[in-house]
C-alpha cells in the first residue's frame, strides 16, 4: 500500500464479490501489519478467544448434565423410589445396602454388596466383586485414603482396596465412592438391605422428582441463569474485537488518499476485526481444550466432571462458530457510522456532537415490555413464555450497554477543577467516553444480572428453604439404626466417646389392649428419664416410672384425653399385638400399667413427634425387648473438638455399617433448588475470570494506545505519580459509574422478576452492595495488575516510532 499518489485500482465485479474483497484485503492488513498489527491482533485475538472458550463451555453444559443423569440412572439401587417388587433369590440376584457417610464437608457414597449368583450383574465401572473385608473405589477416595489427615477416615473404613471404580461408576474427577464387600446381609421389609437383580432407575419415575421438574418457578430460575451469564460474555466479545479501534481508523485515512471511498473503507475495517474473530475462535478452542483437561482434574464449588463430559453440542459449537465472525463484522459496521475518516485524517478527534437518550431508552423499555405479560403469573399458572422471558432479560441487561456511554459522557462533561491528575484524567475520558464506557460494559452488565438474580433467589427462598423445627443448639447430631440396638449400651458407647458431651437414645414400640387385633392401640417411646426430659416436663422420674402426656405432636386436635382413658393404674394392655391374618405375629407380650402411672405436659421443644406413652426401661417386661426399635440417637458435641462429628461417625461404622447419622439443622432446603444456585455459584466464578482476564487485556490495549502520550507527557516533565493518578481516575470514574447504573437496573429487573413470581418484592441491600463490591474488587486487581506494564511504558523512548 502506498501514500503517495498511487490510487487503487478500479472496482469491478457485483456487490458481494466488491465485499468480500475488502474483507479479504481487511484481514490481509491486519496479518501484515508489522509488529503493531500482531500485538492489534494477539489483543483481539486473546479478548475474543476468553469469550469464545466460555461459551464453547455453555455449549457443553447440556452434554454435561446429560451425562451426569446417565450415569446416576446406570447406577440406581434404591428401591424405596420404587413401585417394582424385589425378585427372588436367583442366580442372578444380588444384596446391595446404603452405607453413605461423610468426611467434614464431603458426601462419600457407600455401598455394601453381596451377590448370590454367578450371573449376578457388576456396577457400572467396576470390574468384579470385591470379597468380605475389600473394597473398590473412587481415584479420588483413593488419594483422600492415602493422605496424612485420613486417619479417621481409614479407621470408618477398614477394608483393604483391590481395585478402582471406573469413569461409568462416577458422576465427576472427584466424586468420593466404594463399593464394599459383604456376607450374610438380610433383606426384610423397612430394611436398608435390598435385593436386586439390575442395576438402573425403573421406568416408573419419581412423582416428587417429576414435580419439581415442572415447577415454573425453578424452571425461570434456570433460564434467567443462563442469560445473566452469557450477556457479559457477548458485551465482551463485542467490545473485543473492537480493539485498536483508534489508530486503525487513522490508517483508513491513507486509504481514503488512493482512492478508497468510506463504503471500502468501513468494509476493510470489518475484515481486520473478521481476522481478529477468526483468530480468536483459534485461540478460545485452545483455551477451551486446555480447560476441558483441567476441569477433569478440579473441584469447583464440590462440582466435578469427566473431560469427556465436556464435548460441546455440534450445533451449538457451530453457532457460536458462525456467530462470532458475523458478530465482529456487524459490530464493525456499526461503530464505524459514527466516525468519518477522510484522506486527511480522521473526524472522530473533533468535539462530537452530544449523545441523545431517548433511542437509548428504548432497549429497557421494551424489555420490561416483554416481562411484563408475565407479572403476577406466579407457581400456578403454567409455564413462562421463554421467548419473551429471554428477550425481556436480554434487553434490558443489553440496554446498559446503549445507556453507559451516555451517562458517562453526561456526568464527566460537568466535571472540571481538581487536581493536575485529575484534570487529564476528565479531559481524556471527555475524548473518548465511549472508549471508557466499552471498557465497562461488560462489567456493568454482570453486575446488573447478579444484583437481579440474588434478589430473585433471596425473595423465593423462604418457598424453596423450610423450617425443620430442630434446635441444632440443642442437639448437633441424630443417629439412625438399622435395627434393634439395646439402649443402655448405645448410650455408653457415644457419651465415651471424644468430642461427646451427652448422648441420649430412645426406643419405640406398639401397644394394644388385646393381643389380636386390638380396638384401641398406639405406640409408646422407651428411654431413660434423662432421655424423656428431652419429651416432657416430669416432675421426678426414676427408672420404672410410666408417664402420658396431655397433648399429642403432630395432630390438628393434640389433646389426648382418649389415650389417658385407655392407660389407667392395673390394666393389662399387650406390647406389639398381632394383626389380621398376618403371618409374621407379634410379641404380644402382656403388660399391666403400673400404679404410679403420671400425667404430665409435653415439652413445646420436644425432640420430635414422639409418642405420648412415655416408660422407662425397668417399667417393661423382659419378654418386651425384642419387640423395641430404636427411634434413634441424640447427639451434643463439644464445640471445642474440631473433629467431633467424624468420631461419632466412627463409632457408628463400629455399632452398626448400615446406620445413618446427619447432622441437626434449622433449615433444609429444596434440592433442584440448591443445584440451581450452586450451578449460579459455579457459572458465576467462571463469568468473574473471564471479566477480569478480558478487563486486563482491554488495559493493556488502552494503555498501548496511549504510549507515545504518555511519554510525551513524561518527556515535558510530568511526575509519573501524576500520570498513574490520571489513569487511575480514567478507570475509577467509568467503573463507578458503571456500578451504579448496574446497581439501577439490576434492582429494577429483581422487583420485575418478584413481581412475575408472585413475591413480596423486599429489598436485599447487603446482597447489592455485595455484588456491587465485588464488581468494583474486581475492577481494582485488574487495575493493580496493569500499574507494571504502566509504569514500564512511561518512558521518553516510548516516543521512538519505525
Amino acid at each position: 500500500m502506498s501514500t503517495s499518489g498511487e490510487q487503487l485500482p478500479p472496482r469491478r465485479g457485483r456487490a458481494w464479490e466488491r465485499a468480500a474483497a475488502d474483507l479479504a484485503l481487511g484481514a490481509r492488513f491486519a496479518v501484515s501489519g508489522g509488529r503493531e498489527g500482531w500485538v492489534r491482533m494477539t489483543l483481539t485475538g486473546v479478548g475474543v478467544g476468553l469469550g469464545v472458550a466460555l461459551l464453547l463451555l455453555c455449549t457443553a453444559l447440556p452434554n454435561v448434565f446429560a451425562a451426569r443423569d446417565r450415569v446416576e440412572e446406570a447406577r440406581f439401587d434404591d428401591t424405596f423410589l420404587s413401585s417394582e417388587k424385589a425378585p427372588p433369590k436367583a442366580d442372578d440376584t444380588f444384596l446391595i445396602a446404603g452405607t453413605d457417610t461423610t468426611w467434614h464437608d464431603d458426601d462419600i457414597r457407600g455401598r455394601l454388596v453381596e451377590p448370590e449368583g454367578r450371573r449376578a450383574p457388576l456396577p457400572p465401572g467396576v470390574d468384579g466383586y470385591p470379597a468380605k473385608g475389600e473394597m473398590v473405589v473412587s481415584p479420588a477416595l483413593k488419594d483422600l485414603l492415602d493422605s496424612d489427615g485420613a486417619a479417621l477416615l481409614r479407621a470408618r473404613l477398614p477394608y483393604r482396596i483391590t481395585g478402582t471404580i471406573g469413569e461409568s461408576g462416577l458422576i465427576g474427577s472427584h466424586e468420593l465412592a466404594y463399593y464394599a464387600g459383604a456376607s450374610g446381609l438380610k433383606p426384610a421389609d423397612g430394611s436398608p438391605v435390598h435385593r436386586l437383580n439390575r442395576y438402573g432407575r425403573p421406568d416408573t419415575p419419581d412423582p416428587s422428582d417429576a414435580a419439581e421438574k415442572t415447577d415454573p418457578v425453578l424452571l425461570l430460575m434456570i433460564l434467567v441463569v443462563f442469560v445473566v451469564l452469557l450477556a457479559p460474555v457477548a458485551v465482551f466479545i463485542a467490545a473485543a474485537v473492537r480493539f485498536g479501534g483508534e489508530r486503525r481508523d487513522r490508517r483508513l485515512a491513507a486509504l481514503r488518499l488512493v482512492g478508497a471511498d468510506s463504503r471500502m473503507t468501513r468494509r476493510i475495517a470489518a475484515g481486520e476485526a473478521l481476522a481478529g474473530a477468526l483468530l480468536g475462535l483459534v485461540v478460545g478452542t485452545g483455551f477451551f481444550l486446555l480447560g476441558r483437561q483441567t476441569l477433569g482434574s478440579t473441584e469447583v464449588l464440590g462440582v466435578s466432571v469427566w473431560p469427556s463430559y465436556l464435548d460441546p453440542s455440534p450445533a451449538l459449537a457451530a453457532l457460536v462458530a458462525v456467530a462470532i465472525p458475523v458478530a465482529a463484522v456487524l459490530v464493525t459496521l456499526l461503530a464505524m457510522r459514527g466516525v468519518v475518516v477522510e484522506p486527511l485524517g480522521v473526524v472522530r478527534a473533533a468535539r462530537q456532537r452530544r449523545r441523545r437518550l431517548w433511542w437509548r431508552l428504548l432497549p429497557p423499555l421494551a424489555g420490561l415490555a416483554m416481562l411484563y405479560p408475565s407479572i403476577g403469573k406466579g407457581r400456578e399458572n403454567g409455564d413462562y413464555n421463554k421467548y419473551l422471558v429471554t428477550g425481556g432479560v436480554l434487553l434490558l441487561l443489553t440496554g446498559i450497554t446503549a445507556l453507559l456511554p451516555w451517562v458517562v459522557e453526561a456526568v464527566v462533561d460537568r466535571l472540571g477543577k481538581g487536581p493536575l491528575s485529575w484534570q487529564l484524567a476528565v479531559r481524556r475520558l471527555q475524548l473518548s467516553s465511549g472508549t471508557a464506557a466499552r471498557m465497562v460494559n461488560g462489567i456493568a452488565v454482570a453486575v446488573a444480572g447478579a444484583i437481579a438474580l440474588q434478589m430473585l433467589f433471596t425473595g423465593t427462598q423462604s418457598q424453596y428453604v423450610k423450617a425443620t423445627g430442630q434446635d441444632p443448639g440443642r442437639v448437633q447430631m441424630q443417629v439412625d439404626f438399622s435395627d434393634r440396638k439395646p439402649l443402655s449400651g448405645v448410650e455408653r458407647a457415644f457419651t465415651g466417646t471424644k468430642g461427646v458431651r451427652a448422648a441420649v437414645a430412645l426406643a419405640m414400640s406398639q401397644y394394644g389392649d388385646a393381643r389380636r387385633d386390638p380396638e384401641n392401640t398406639n405406640g409408646l417411646t422407651v428411654g431413660g428419664c434423662t432421655a424423656l426430659r428431652e419429651l416432657a416436663t416430669l416432675p421426678s422420674c426414676k427408672d420404672g416410672d410410666v408417664f402420658v402426656t396431655r397433648t399429642r405432636t403432630g395432630y390438628t386436635d393434640n389433646r389426648n384425653d382418649a389415650e389417658i382413658a385407655v392407660v389407667k393404674p392395673g390394666r393389662r394392655l399387650y406390647i406389639d399385638p398381632s394383626y389380621g391374618d398376618s403371618t409374621e405375629r407379634g410379641i404380644e407380650a402382656p403388660w399391666t400399667v403400673p400404679a404410679n402411672v403420671r400425667v404430665v405436659d409435653a415439652r413445646k421443644d420436644s425432640l420430635g413427634d414422639f409418642n405420648s406413652l412415655l416408660v422407662t426401661p425397668a417399667a417393661l417386661p423382659a419378654e418386651a425387648s425384642p419387640a423395641l426399635y430404636s427411634a434413634g440417637v441424640y447427639l451434643r458435641l463439644d464445640p471445642a473438638v474440631s473433629e467431633s462429628r467424624e468420631y461419632v461417625r466412627n463409632v457408628v461404622a463400629r455399632i452398626d455399617p448400615l446406620a445413618h447419622d446427619y447432622s441437626w439443622s434449622a433449615t433444609q432446603e429444596n434440592a433442584r433448588y440448591a443445584s440451581i444456585r450452586t450451578g449460579l455459584f459455579v457459572g458465576s466464578a467462571f463469568v468473574l475470570a473471564l471479566i477480569g482476564a478480558s478487563l486486563l487485556v482491554s488495559q493493556l490495549e488502552q494503555l498501548r494506545e496511549r504510549r507515545k502520550l504518555l511519554s510525551a507527557l513524561l518527556a515535558f516533565g510530568t511526575r509519573r505519580r501524576t500520570l498513574s493518578l490520571s489513569v487511575l481516575w480514567q478507570t475509577a470514574l467509568p467503573v463507578g459509574l458503571g456500578l451504579v447504573l448496574a446497581a439501577t437496573v439490576g434492582v429494577t429487573l429483581g422487583t420485575v422478576l418478584l413481581k412475575m413470581t408472585r413475591t413480596p418484592v423486599a429489598m436485599d441491600w447487603p446482597s447489592v452492595l455485595t455484588m456491587t463490591g465485588v464488581g468494583a474488587a474486581v475492577v481494582a486487581v485488574v487495575t493493580l495488575l496493569s500499574l507494571p506494564p504502566l509504569l514500564r511504558m512511561m518512558r521518553p523512548d516510548g516516543l521512538r516510532t519505525e
